[in-house]
């Protein structure tokens, strides 16, 4: 892969990290992948116009939070190899349910406490932290931890174009999971 011959091993090894794409094997990465243009005639992206879809399932009265799942900087995907890497382990060693202030403050909670998280399709229970990036009525889990498999909360109504499951979007509920304990006994 020509985007990675001035990131041999060694210098990895020797730098700890080098950022993608390296002009020179003695200049740092640059910040931005095509800050130079795109791979493309002319050096211009390609944008396409898509045909915006509404989500197959959306909040009411019995799920009114929004899930949406994804990344994180310390996890990729699945945590398959992540996960088993110490200092990215340490860093983010358990799955957090990100709520914006408004939520933790609707709810009578702080960042830390333990929530409960519940779709049409199951529940998991983690604790909450608070990121001022989720709008209110959004609560966001990283999918890298089978401890809280957030995408089997999730939707798996496939999108008719590109025939994937709808895993980041579906209704959802967040309450304080000792509330809800307390009420089922």
């Amino acid at each position: 892969m020509p985007s990675l011959d001035n990131i041999p091993w060694e210098r990895v090894e020797r730098e700890s990290a080098v950022t993608y794409p390296a002009d020179a094997i003695d200049k740092p990465g640059r910040d931005v992948v095509f800050d130079k243009g795109f791979p493309r005639p002319g050096g211009f992206g390609k944008l396409v116009a898509a045909k915006l879809q509404p989500p197959d399932e959306t909040p009411d009265h019995e799920y009114p939070f929004i899930l949406t799942t994804g990344r994180q900087l310390e996890h990729w995907h699945t945590g398959a190899m992540t996960r088993r890497a110490t200092v990215l382990d340490a860093l983010e060693p358990a799955a957090v349910a990100s709520l914006s202030r408004g939520t933790f403050a609707k709810l009578g909670i702080k960042p830390g406490d333990m929530v409960r998280v519940t779709t049409r399709r199951g529940e998991v229970e983690l604790n909450s932290r608070q990121d001022d990036g989720i709008p209110d009525g959004v609560v966001f889990i990283p999918f890298a931890f089978v401890e809280a498999a957030a995408n089997i909360l999730t939707n798996p109504a496939l999108d008719p174009f590109g025939k994937i499951p709808e895993f980041k979007f579906c209704a959802a509920r967040v309450e304080p999971a000792e509330a809800s304990q307390v009420a089922a006994e």
